[in-house]
């Protein structure tokens, strides 16, 4: 096997989708909906195969790391393009582009009948081109580009119906959310350039214990601290981590499809690649890593509650994503980096499975997303329910399935930690268990099992394709093979790559000089890797462990709430009232946003408006400028009369003060005198 890759396959693997999406962007409309659906999903496949290549030559110990093109020189700052390819990217790339791959099938089917269907597949191959880019590259330049680009892609997307008020109005959310969080993620990269004199990862991680030993100058802040925090509030908007998580909720107005690809292996979970890849640096300061541990605990914990109130069916999985994202974040702060690869991985399987399960219904329901309105579907619709009950179990941590081994992980690497906020993240990953398993199958039995409410619903206003009213006309149905089969495609690795992938990818030499952790100082995987004895051992022992009954309490609680006692629900609703209104009000954080920083963010701008530009530029610096030409034309119009007399006195009178400054008094005197 050869030890290093070749460059021009890595391009392909790069490239393909971005010319497939620049093809059917500019001439879909010509070459026509079946040329274009063709064109970037081949495209896509294409990259997925190339990647499983690289894979497996990755296993086999090759490895990349050089330079391609060579922008440009800034002093001794070398911008350049690059790529850096060893376990930890060829682990994404193949999950990026299998996922990628597989929504690109389902949108042919989903979207069959919507206008913008060649822009749609535009926009999802340039989204899996710039998510390639971050992966791939070994520089932070090229990261940033990659990150910018798919939150670009992102607005475009989540707003595709932009006629829709509610679906603007979300993709302009979370590009101003967006917005916050990368303005600490150049901050973090402008500090590591300045103080290292360069953008390659390896030239910055040679010189991290460098770095180590700064301070910020004019504070008593550890330089890198500062950096590792803000590059993680990069890392906080991306992955929708509190209280940057706002704008991901919202995002579900875009189609289905791309809630699958945003929410499952790409956008969000960019910021945990990040995190994981710069390692090195997060692993110098114990501040930066308690404070993503304490923010990923909120975020798993506080998240999860919401989706169990929540009666839309994709908002029910995004607000799980939120919470799926903050145990791969406290895996991030308890230094178990490879652990949250390891769940970003299964998470990204299961999750897309369940938005494109998700999508299903909403197809079989007639565009109908009201999980009030649902119920009974398992007979009508076989293979989405059955693929839906996988990804369900997956993401309960069911005994193995896929998230069972990913979870539990989590939950042993932060029992294993002593940083400070671990004893807080420790209880709420163990509580966000039960939330999790309720919340799940809450969504599992409304939608599938129960009385068929469908038929009591008025059906008397029309819809459309991008209709997320509650008409419907017709008995649900199953929808056809090119939704299906992604599903079935997506059940797979979502009920078996954990038992065979955790060995590997967490004891294994998987992500030897991809991930870096101080077993010293943070001992949470050397302790994970001492209790490990195997997939099978693991599997049993999580029978007699507390989150498995947390799980199953979840479950119970669901099935009582939701299957035998119909009115539960609403009265533990009237008993928890305050808190159920908090809750609904997704605990006023749109509200303050909305509101308060929206006016804040008015006034500021009222105040740079009047001042700086009204009264500073146009006022002092413009108007003022034409204010001093003016007085000064007044003056000199005072001198131009017009008459030789005049001129000749002014001339004579010039003379003689220059004399008088040039010519020494006392020659001058003398001449006088004489």
């Amino acid at each position: 096997m050869q030890a290093t890759l070749n460059p021009t396959l890595l391009l392909v693997i790069a490239l393909a989708p971005l010319v497939s999406s620049t093809i059917v962007g500019l001439f879909g409309r010509t070459i026509g909906r079946s040329a274009s659906h063709w064109l970037t999903t081949l495209s896509v496949g294409l990259s997925f195969v190339l990647s499983l290549v690289v894979l497996n030559d990755v296993i086999h110990g090759a490895r990349f790391n050089a330079t391609i093109y060579d922008w440009m020189m800034v002093g001794k700052l070398h911008m350049e393009i690059g790529f850096m390819i060893d376990g930890l990217s060829a682990l994404m790339m193949t999950v990026v582009t299998f996922v990628s791959f597989m929504v690109h099938i389902y949108t042919v089917g989903y979207m069959a009948d919507d206008d913008g269907y060649q822009r749609f597949f535009s926009y999802i191959s340039l989204f899996t081109f710039s998510m390639l880019m971050l992966v791939m590259s070994n520089n932070m330049l090229q990261l940033f580009f990659g990150w910018e680009a798919v939150g670009l892609v992102s607005y475009l997307l989540i707003g595709f119906w932009f006629t829709k008020p509610t679906a603007v109005f979300a993709n302009m959310k979370a590009f101003i959310v967006n917005r916050v969080g990368d303005f600490g993620f150049i901050l973090g990269i402008g500090l590591l350039a300045a103080y290292t004199g360069s953008l390659n990862y390896t030239e910055i991680f040679s010189k991290a214990p460098e770095l180590a030993l700064l301070h910020l100058p004019g504070t008593d802040w550890m330089l890198i601290t500062v950096a590792c925090i803000s590059l993680f509030i990069g890392a906080m908007g991306k992955s929708a981590q509190f209280p940057l998580h706002v704008w991901l909720p919202d995002s579900m107005e875009g189609p289905t499809p791309i809630s699958a690809l945003i929410h499952a292996a790409t956008m969000v979970t960019a910021g945990i690649f990040m995190v994981a890849r710069m390692s090195p640096l997060f692993e110098l300061s114990n501040t930066a890593l308690s404070f993503i541990l304490v923010i990923g605990a909120i975020t798993a914990l506080f998240m999860g509650f919401l989706g169990v109130i929540q009666n839309d069916i994709k908002r029910v999985i995004a607000y799980s994503t939120l919470s799926q994202l903050g145990y791969m974040t406290v895996a991030l702060g308890a230094s178990a980096y490879s652990v949250a690869i390891f769940h970003l991985m299964t998470h990204a399987f299961f999750k897309a499975l369940l938005f494109l399960a998700a999508g299903s219904v909403i197809l079989g329901m007639h565009h109908d997303q009201d999980i009030r309105h649902m119920g009974g579907l398992r007979k009508y619709m076989p293979i989405t329910w059955i693929t839906f009950l996988i990804g369900t179990l997956a993401l309960t941590g069911t005994p193995f399935f896929s998230g069972f081994y990913s979870k539990d992980s989590i939950i042993e690497a932060v029992h294993a930690s002593d940083l400070p906020g671990s004893g807080f993240a420790y209880f709420a990953v163990v509580a966000s268990v039960f939330v999790t398993a309720l919340y799940s199958f809450r969504l599992y039995f409304l939608v599938f099992h129960g009385k068929e409410r469908f038929r009591e619903v008025s059906h008397d206003h029309g819809h459309d394709a991008h209709d997320h009213g509650h008409g419907h006309g017709g008995e649900p149905h199953e929808s056809p093979w090119v939704v299906t089969f992604p599903l079935i495609m997506l059940a797979i690795p979502s009920a078996v790559s954990g038992y065979f992938l955790i060995q590997p990818l967490l004891y294994g030499q998987f992500f030897q000089g991809s991930i870096f952790v101080n077993a010293a100082a943070h001992p949470a995987m050397t302790d994970l890797a001492e209790h490990f004895h195997g997939a099978l051992a693991m599997t049993l022992h999580g029978f007699t462990t507390l989150p498995l009954w947390l799980a199953v309490a979840g479950f119970a609680t669901a099935y009582y709430a939701y299957m035998v006692n119909l009115n539960f629900p609403r009265t533990v609703q009237r008993a928890l009232g305050p808190i159920y209104t908090i809750l609904d009000h997704n605990y006023y954080f749109d509200w303050f946003n909305e509101h308060v920083l929206s006016a804040a963010a008015r006034l500021l701008g009222k105040g740079l408006w009047k001042g700086g530009d009204v009264g500073l530029i146009d006022g002092l610096l413009v108007n003022g400028t034409a204010r001093v030409v003016g007085w000064t034309a007044r003056l000199v119009r005072l001198v131009q009369t017009g008459y030789i007399y005049y001129y000749a006195l002014a001339m004579i009178a010039g003379v003689v003060v220059f004399m008088g400054y040039f010519v020494p008094g006392k020659l001058l005197s003398g001449w006088f005198i004489r």
